[in-house]
């Protein structure tokens, strides 16, 4: 099986590629989608760049499935937004290539990867080349989406066991007070 990660972001997506059989990782691919050289007012320009990428991506490597970051809620509700857009731009490049898409929180990724969930990007960069074998540290974007894509190697066959035996699915709806979903 041939997994994509997906670490998104509105400057820098991050994007890996590995090969799985068993419990045998395969590095191979990864790399980082840049939008900076257009103008940062010009958001569709660079949600464009975003998807036409992916759509790339996918078309170069053939992977079987995606994994794909969870965006956490920043401080900042702007960059939040435009976060969310740029992961929005991703989800549907994936979706409309017909993969599947699993989607992990950072908590989880790290957690998986390293050990721990507030493990520091360096931590997740060394792990993921040890586990992968590489010669040098990949970038931190890059080290993230092949984080994610390792996370999804192992959880995903649990989760698909889980969801044959009894379907998994999702919350339409939930109740909202003081700021907590019930």
């Amino acid at each position: 099986m041939r997994i994509l990660g997906i670490d998104p972001g509105l400057q820098t997506t991050g994007f890996g590629v590995i090969d799985v059989d068993g419990h045998r990782l395969q590095y191979v691919a990864s790399g980082t989608i840049k939008t900076t050289r257009v103008d940062l007012g010009n958001l569709p320009a660079r949600i464009k760049i975003l998807y036409d990428g992916l759509r790339e991506v996918h078309q170069r490597y053939g992977p079987d499935s995606a994994s794909l970051e969870i965006t956490f809620v920043n401080v900042n509700p702007q960059a939040t937004l435009l976060l969310g857009q740029a992961r929005g731009a991703c989800l549907t490049a994936l979706v409309s290539c017909d993969l599947p898409v699993a989607e992990y929180t950072a908590l989880q990724m790290k957690k998986a990867v390293v050990g721990h969930g507030r493990a520091a990007k360096s931590q997740v960069q060394e792990m993921v080349m040890r586990l992968l074998q590489l010669p040098g540290l990949p970038g931190p974007d890059a080290a993230d989406a092949l984080g994610l894509a390792i996370t999804h190697a192992h959880a995903g066959a649990a989760m698909a066991r889980i969801a044959e035996a009894s379907p998994l699915q999702r919350r339409t709806s939930a109740m909202y007070r003081k700021g907590r979903t019930y």
